[in-house]
């Protein structure tokens, strides 16, 4: 995670850090339409790959640590950093999260989603949108002298109220120049627990909620992490920054 020191970027930096967030959406949404039984995640990334080079950015997982590929692609029991293959064709009633980080002008964006792939049984239907709440909640308590553990609290509470659970192993992170940098941002936690946000503090939030056990597994490839009891999970992510008034979503197109 780098260290702990927290970099407040400036205005001008947060506007560079928007363009960048604003192309993470734009690609979510340029990928949408591929989602459908039959296609491969290396499909999918693939064309990530091609549009994000046309649009003079750079992927950043591709390489970051040895990470194979250009996106993640999450499906159904993975919870995150899912590496896109050829042999994995998405099946109707799927769901998968896809997560994109274009760099561009020096700065990241980065973003994801869970998408249904045909239709969705009952349960992931509810995961899903109970997933994206998540994510709306936790920004909803961001914003100037609140607490890290505010988002988290928030999070928490709305997941395990409609009786899911909230991923512990991965969190949130400070993002700008860098991929991870400080703050982490649990997705649990206690309220008025934690560091105090500034104006100035980018980060992610990026809720991982499981149908069953939070516990996770990581695979011998050493990055796709799964659900321990092989039950679904969702994702939904936005990069914002903290304002002197509240908070301000970078990832939105």
């Amino acid at each position: 995670m780098g260290n702990e020191t927290i970099t407040l970027l400036s205005k001008r930096e947060i506007e560079k850090m928007r363009r960048a967030g604003q192309l993470a959406a734009e690609l979510l949404d340029h990928l949408a339409p591929m989602i459908q039984p039959g296609i491969s995640t290396l499909e999918i990334n693939d064309e990530a790959e091609r549009w994000t080079q046309a649009h003079g950015a750079i992927s950043a997982p591709l390489g970051y640590h040895g990470f194979p590929k250009s996106i993640c692609t999450s499906v159904n029991h993975v919870i995150c950093h899912g590496i896109p293959n050829e042999a994995q064709i998405l099946q109707d009633g799927d769901i998968i999260n896809i997560d994109v980080t274009p760099i561009i002008d020096g700065y990241h964006g980065d973003s994801s989603k869970t998408f249904f792939v045909g239709t969705p049984s009952p349960v992931a239907k509810k995961l899903v949108e109970v997933t994206e709440e998540c994510l709306k909640r936790g920004i909803s308590a961001v914003g100037p002298g609140t607490k890290i553990g505010d988002i988290g609290a928030a999070i928490q509470e709305y997941a395990e109220g409609h009786g899911f659970s909230v991923v512990r192993d991965f969190v949130g992170h400070g993002i700008g120049r860098e991929f991870h940098t400080a703050p982490q941002v649990p997705h649990y936690g206690t309220k008025g627990k934690g560091k105090r946000l500034r104006p100035g503090m980018v980060f992610t939030i990026e809720p991982m909620i499981n149908e069953g056990t939070y516990e996770a597994v990581v695979l011998e490839d050493g990055w796709t992490a799964i659900t321990k009891d092989y039950k679904l999970s969702a994702q939904f992510e936005h990069t914002i920054a903290v304002t002197e008034d509240g908070v301000d979503i970078l990832t939105l197109p």
